[in-house]
């Protein structure tokens, strides 16, 4: 139960980190874009994407069992954590760049600018199912509960952003934000992984152990039951 409350407190923080770079990533694009029916669709459009793509993908990944989910889930929560650091100046660029180029093209950019983030996003759910399910054996308990805590977590963020970090913190601030929880989400996720190898390994190692004694022991018992030889004088 401890391993399982772990991983839904990481899974917490890791909506929560989404959420807030989804808020300050719109509003940035949305400076550089304007705001309007055209803007708003386009960039909307590119997030529920990619999420949907990395969803599909996350989930064929997880698929086979010998693949070792927590450590990819790690690596997702990284790779995400650095484009996020990284995520204001590269629109910027971008938006200069795209300026003034026409709906259609701007639309391609922007979605592919937002792809590879959107994808990994998406592909933490499946990852975490995955993990559950080989442990519990519950489908329908490991998606549910899941998909409670990173909305959770989204809720959170969602409020904070507007109340609190945004006008503390700024646009820069809050994506620092966002990465310093991907970069500890991911260092947490390693430590799970670790913690679930060792356990793993443990349980590999009873068997040959149990083996081992009870080999020797039938050895003990077949030398009591065997009389000893008389020397003939």
């Amino acid at each position: 139960m401890r391993g399982r409350l772990w991983i839904y407190a990481i899974f917490l923080m890791s909506g929560f980190a989404a959420l807030l770079y989804q808020v300050v990533w719109q509003r940035s694009l949305y400076a550089i874009y304007g705001i309007n029916i055209e803007s708003v669709t386009m960039i909307v459009t590119a997030f529920m994407l990619g999420l949907g793509v990395g969803s599909v993908v996350g989930g064929a990944i997880s698929k086979d069992p010998k693949r070792p989910v927590l450590l990819l889930f790690s690596l997702v929560e990284l790779g995400i954590g650095l484009f996020g650091a990284a995520s204001l100046s590269i629109f910027r660029v971008v938006g200069d760049v795209t300026l003034g180029m026409s709906a259609v093209p701007t639309f391609l950019v922007t979605f592919l600018l937002v792809l590879v983030p959107t994808v990994l996003m998406g592909s933490t759910l499946p990852l975490l199912v995955a993990h559950l399910v080989r442990e519990n054996k519950n489908v329908g308990k490991s998606v549910g509960t899941l998909y409670f805590v990173n909305t959770l977590g989204s809720a959170f963020a969602s409020a904070a952003a507007v109340l609190f970090i945004l006008g503390k913190a700024g646009q820069t601030g809050s994506v620092r934000v966002a990465a310093l929880l991907n970069f500890t989400v991911s260092l947490l996720a390693y430590v799970a992984h670790r913690r679930a190898s060792r356990a793993s390994e443990t349980t590999r190692a009873l068997p040959d152990t149990a083996r081992t004694t009870s080999g020797d022991e039938k050895a003990a018992t077949t030398a009591a039951n065997t009389p000893e030889m008389e020397s003939v004088s």
